[in-house]
């Protein structure tokens, strides 16, 4: 997943389309306008919870790979648990909280293992600290020594525990690469579309071409595509401005 291509396909492949709505059918809708052109549609606790799993499957069915990101965080049985049957309806992606602990990425990854004996394993991506949360709260967490050192520490500990990659938000993309190396997955949300607004309450943004240029494999992108009038026109415009950003990562 880690070659670079500048093309207009293989650019619009390194974008999530994230499916916040509220409904199935908006949901449908939208995955028509766009069907076959991202590289994920992403479903998240929002439509899951009105849609349900039959609307994963149906995705699926259609050709789409999905990106089910529900941020699984509990015991590790469970955690374990839930990760399979994810794995069952055809995901491509799965998340889990880091913060979960060590026990609860091996459960869930061996379980996924265990899993992909019957067919291709999903890859595990571990949650580290979500966009929405800047310096003031992460403290208040309680995590004293600031956002980037404990992305960087949960990072590490998702590569040492079966994670394939992590979630992260732009501003630490670059940190992560260097300390995980060019095998592990980048997944990045919080990206701010060109000239657009920052978006809604997320904290830590950039762009996608910052994204891309500090190392990002996908970024994620929900309301600057889904809110468009022409969401194809602007899925179009953000690939554009991805395959410049591939470009020049690769001179």
């Amino acid at each position: 997943m880690r070659g670079v291509s500048g093309s207009s396909a293989g650019a619009r492949r390194r974008i999530i389309v994230a499916l916040d709505v509220a409904t199935r059918s908006e949901a449908r809708r939208l995955v028509q306008r766009l069907r076959g052109r991202p590289g994920f549609f992403k479903v998240g606790s929002q439509l899951f919870t009105a849609a349900g799993p039959e609307f994963v499957r149906e995705l699926v069915r259609r050709g789409e790979r999905v990106f089910l990101d529900l941020k699984f965080h509990d015991i590790p049985h469970i955690v374990a648990e839930a990760c399979v049957q994810a794995a069952d309806l055809g995901v491509s992606l799965i998340t889990v909280h880091t913060s979960g602990g060590p026990r609860m990425l091996r459960a869930a990854r061996r379980a996924l293992d265990k899993h992909s004996r019957r067919s291709r394993r999903p890859k595990l991506l571990g949650v580290t600290l979500l966009t929405s949360l800047g310096a003031g709260e992460v403290k208040k967490i309680g995590f004293s020594d600031g956002v980037e050192r404990n992305v960087i520490r949960l990072a590490r500990l998702a590569r040492r525990n079966g994670c394939d990659g992590i979630i992260a938000a732009p501003t630490e993309v670059a940190v992560v690469r260097r300390v995980c190396g060019q095998d592990f997955l980048i997944v990045t949300p919080g990206i701010r579309l060109a000239g657009g607004r920052r978006a809604a309450d997320q904290v830590r943004v950039a762009t996608a071409g910052a994204a891309l240029r500090a190392g990002a494999d996908y970024i994620v992108v929900g309301r600057g595509i889904v809110a468009s009038r022409s969401p194809a026109r602007a899925l179009d415009a953000l690939a554009a401005e991805v395959s410049t950003a591939l470009d020049s990562r690769r001179a």
